[in-house]
């Protein structure tokens, strides 16, 4: 079974977000690493650039699959995960520990529409 962990907000779309402060971390959830097998590749977006919930900001792309990403918080991309541009596999060792992009939040309600760790895990099953 994948990994779930709580206190993060998962979207149905398979990405996580974890709050600290004003700040949203935004990767992929360990189920969505692992249905697309060995990641070779992130497109991120870049810092200064907005990103909007429910909105696509970048894709992954495995040796089986690409996959849109799409943003479950809206607000500034403050940084990017550089470590990513060299190692993109870092999203398959852990994708809770490889954030993707750290976001400004700029509406924290939206929160209220993404899952808990147990809704998350119900929807995977």
């Amino acid at each position: 079974m994948a990994k779930v962990i709580e206190g993060l907000y998962y979207a149905e779309s398979h990405e996580y977000v974890k709050v600290e402060g004003d700040f949203g971390y935004v990767g992929i959830t360990d189920y969505a690493q692992g249905q697309l097998g060995n990641v070779v590749y992130v497109d991120m977006p870049e810092e200064g650039d907005e990103v909007s919930a429910g909105e696509e900001f970048g894709a992954v792309e495995s040796v089986k699959a690409a996959s849109d990403l799409i943003s479950p918080v809206s607000g500034e991309v403050v940084e990017v995960n550089a470590a990513l541009e060299d190692e993109p596999e870092l999203i398959n060792k852990d994708a809770f520990e490889n954030w993707i992009i750290k976001v400004r939040l700029s509406d924290m309600a939206e929160l209220d529409n993404l899952m808990d760790a147990a809704a998350y895990q119900a929807s995977c099953e």
